[in-house]
């Protein structure tokens, strides 16, 4: 096998990163870092208010550029830029603002422009992504002006990413988190790829199972495992960024539908999904088994509630369908499989035998250690083998941006110009 650079959307992109007063301020030198590390070029703004939770040195150093703040410079010399505000929009491949105030926000719905946050906002190019990040207390995001003016920013070119629910900083719990960096970097990815449309999944059909699966014991108990499905969820939301036409065929799971997916499909038995995988793989060009489908279910499934005895229970389990390797075994010339294999250590032998036997052209080895990947967390650290036995080792991301460096190597197959 011969290791391979991980590839990166990011890398040699231009990011302008317009920072605003509020507590999730204190991520963004993390998210700089992690920006910088996929190869990206990051140039700072910051509100008067950002200053207070974040200093400029900080951003500064982790930037190694400089921060700007007002159009005018309180201090001016010879090598002063007095059109810096002109310049940095026509720099940037992208504006990202976060965390996105209520009063960023409502400047920036009505044009005003009265520090370099602002103005950069009004002279970014055309044709380049502007990202919000709103990040505030639920009620305030909630409040009628707030959706007005996010409303209006949507309508007018802006990607306005919506917070997540949960602890606040106010002590209450509600809707106006923002996201964690590595989700973040995600989304400026994934802005990034449909801005430009020169993804090779546009217009491709694309198949994606997720989720667990449950195999019936009785009317009340079944077999299944911990998957959440939010591998795989991420996977089907970033390849719908990409302009694929995308069916998600999801487990029980208790996710939201990723925006642009144009059909899901919920099951609850292998065999369910079995037979939705049949119906959709038909006419897809690529189809990506994430789901963690359970191997074995019971022989008989008793009708109710199997009453407890004094004795012992035994149960005779049979096998499960393997759904990937039999879209594997029939696909045609044009179509791509890809599959997942959950080791509990780096065991690339054991996934790269997979790869031969199940007939895949790429399979994502992810390791399991409980806490930081596998199941029902945020991140993942994937190692991903293709068809010539090149590898790809990926840091720790979070599955957002696993997704994303895992279609980066779809694509790089399809490049081959043997796959669709």
């Amino acid at each position: 096998m011969t290791e391979k650079e991980a590839p990166s959307v990011l890398a040699g992109k231009k990011i302008l990163l317009g920072i605003c007063g509020g507590i999730a301020a204190y991520k963004m030198p993390m998210l700089i870092r992690l920006l910088k590390k996929q190869g990206a070029d990051v140039r700072v703004v910051v509100t008067e208010a950002a200053t207070s939770f974040v200093t400029e040195l900080t951003l500064s150093t982790v930037s190694q550029a400089p921060v700007f703040k007002e159009v005018i410079p309180r201090t001016a010399g010879e090598e002063t830029d007095w059109t810096r505000h002109i310049s940095l929009g026509e720099w940037a491949d992208a504006y990202v603002v976060a965390p996105a105030t209520a009063n960023t926000i409502a400047r920036l719905a009505a044009g005003i422009c009265d520090d370099m946050l602002t103005t950069c906002f009004i002279t970014l190019r055309p044709n380049r992504p502007k990202i919000l990040f709103p990040a505030m207390d639920g009620e305030m995001y909630a409040s009628a002006s707030v959706q007005r003016n996010l409303d209006w920013l949507s309508r007018n070119s802006c990607l306005v990413v919506k917070p997540e629910s949960g602890d606040l900083a106010s002590g209450q719990c509600g809707t106006g988190r923002m996201p964690e960096p590595e989700m973040i970097a995600a989304a400026i990815e994934q802005a990034i790829v449909q801005e430009t449309g020169n993804s090779l999944l546009k217009g491709k059909s694309v198949v994606v199972t997720a989720g667990p699966t449950r195999e019936k014991i009785d009317g009340v108990r079944f077999i299944s495992n911990y998957s959440s499905g939010k591998m795989g969820f991420a996977i089907a939301g970033a390849a719908a960024s990409r302009g694929a036409s995308v069916t998600l065929i999801a487990g029980p799971v208790h996710l939201e539908t990723p925006q642009g997916v144009a059909t899901r499909r919920d099951v609850e038995s292998a065999e369910e999904m079995r037979r939705e995988a049949a119906i959709a793989g038909d006419g897809c060009d690529i189809f990506i088994g994430a789901a963690a489908v359970a191997d074995y279910r019971p022989e008989k499934t008793a009708e109710g509630k199997i009453r407890k005895t004094n004795g012992n229970m035994e149960l005779t389990l049979v096998r499960n369908p393997d759904i990937i390797e039999e879209f594997a075994g029939r696909k045609q010339p044009h179509q791509l499989a890809i599959g997942f294999s959950l080791e509990p250590t780096e065991e690339l032998q054991h996934a790269e035998e997979k790869l031969r036997r199940k007939n895949l052209d790429l399979i994502a080895c992810n390791t399991f250690d409980g806490m930081t990947t596998g199941f029902d967390v945020d991140t993942n650290r994937l190692t991903l083998i293709n068809r010539r036995a090149e590898v790809v080792r990926l840091p720790l991301l979070g599955k957002p941006e696993a997704a994303q460096r895992l279609l980066d190597a779809v694509e790089a197959l399809m490049g081959w110009g043997t796959g669709p």
